[in-house]
């Protein structure tokens, strides 16, 4: 499938508008499916046919010194994982301390009702009658 003549003419046309920030078609992200939005294309024709374009726009907006929003997002996002693994890290810190805590409680306890167990086994000599036994006849 040929790509429409005009299509290089309207990937740029994206470009100025986006880069201009006066986007008519998208959000004006400085992305390719805001590009292609803006194009009225596929977002293949961004990514694979005209290369001069794509790389003439990422030049634009490094010169510019803009962050590209797909950047700006996956920085956010690296942002909230890096804090969501401190927090799982701190809360199995936790957790270890806690299961140390719980064996210790746990064997004590154990060795505790073994010593009852056994004192419950054993006949006592200590066994004091209240009265003495009555003869037998």
């Amino acid at each position: 499938m040929t790509p429409p003549a005009d299509e290089r003419q309207r990937i740029r046309d994206a470009m100025d508008c986006i880069l201009g920030g006066t986007p008519t078609h998208s959000n004006g992200a400085l992305t390719v499916v805001a590009r292609a939005a803006e194009a009225q294309v596929p977002r293949n024709a961004l990514t694979q046919r005209p290369p001069d374009l794509r790389n003439e726009f990422y030049a634009c907006v490094q010169d510019r010194g803009a962050t590209p929003d797909v950047e700006l997002r996956l920085r956010a996002e690296i942002a909230r994982l890096k804090k969501t693994i401190a927090n799982k890290n701190r809360e199995l810190a936790q957790l270890r301390t806690d299961t140390t805590g719980l064996i210790r409680s746990l064997n004590q306890l154990t060795d505790e009702n073994d010593q009852l167990r056994q004192a419950h086994q054993l006949p006592t000599a200590e066994v004091i009658p209240l009265r003495p036994p009555s003869p037998r006849f």
